[in-house]
């Protein structure tokens, strides 16, 4: 009878314990946002979040400057051919001035020039031009080094993260646990992930923006070689 007693206490007990345990909350995992990837990242993702500033900053002053300057407006060169074979020299000028851009910049300087040897003309043109293309390259090579530091700094994040896990765990002596290392390769990795994603970003943007001056550089030649012909025709 005693034995019976004490086999139902035992199973009574472990009902009751399994209750309890279905009972209890299981805690929830914990949300892997984006803010709390930066802050586990360390103190490489400051440079990492200003290269990103500066990369983005770069890219849309550029890329709006780039579409103004290459605007053009209709019949520009048009007008500047009647002007130029009607004599009126003057009036040339003045659509260049009222017109503000790298094209028009690069005409003024022919028409001033008139007069003047072929070649001297051609070299004022060139020279203008290459001005302007200078101008439109501005900061050009800063969104290239974003570009080329940023995997590297994330790199580095990865290498100190790594040092850190591994001193956690020497620090440890016996009660080595492997979530000491797993937390800090995981925390270490942020930083890779940030720089090339940073780094990536920024060569898109380079290579978009270095397209677009190619263009307008081969639009700026066109219209210099247009200009050129122009002072070889005739007169009406």
């Amino acid at each position: 009878m005693l034995l019976s007693f004490l086999i139902q206490v035992q199973n009574g007990v472990q009902e009751a314990l399994v209750d309890t345990l279905a009972q209890a909350p299981v805690p929830e995992p914990e949300a892997l946002s984006f803010w709390n990837l930066a802050l586990k990242g360390g103190i490489v993702m400051i440079p990492l979040a200003i290269l990103s500033i500066v990369a983005v900053y770069i890219f849309f002053e550029r890329y709006f400057a780039i579409s103004r300057a290459s605007d053009e407006e209709t019949n520009f060169m048009n007008n500047i051919r009647d002007f130029i074979h009607n004599g009126r020299i003057d009036s040339a000028r003045s659509l260049c001035r009222n017109n503000q851009s790298p094209i028009s910049r690069m005409i003024a300087k022919g028409i001033v020039r008139i007069g003047r040897p072929l070649g001297d003309i051609n070299a004022a043109i060139e020279n203008v031009g290459k001005l302007e293309i200078a101008k439109l390259e501005k900061n050009i090579a800063v969104l290239a080094t974003v570009a080329g530091a940023a995997p590297m700094l994330g790199f580095l994040g990865t290498v100190m993260g790594m040092v850190r896990a591994f001193f956690n765990m020497s620090m440890a002596g016996p009660n080595i646990d492997i979530s000491l290392l797993a937390g800090g390769i995981y925390e270490a990795m942020i930083t890779t992930i940030t720089g090339l994603t940073v780094g990536i970003i920024a060569y898109i943007c380079y290579n978009i923006l270095v397209a677009r001056i190619e263009k307008v550089v081969f639009m700026l030649e066109a219209r210099a070689t247009e200009f050129m012909d122009l002072l070889h025709e005739p007169a009406s």
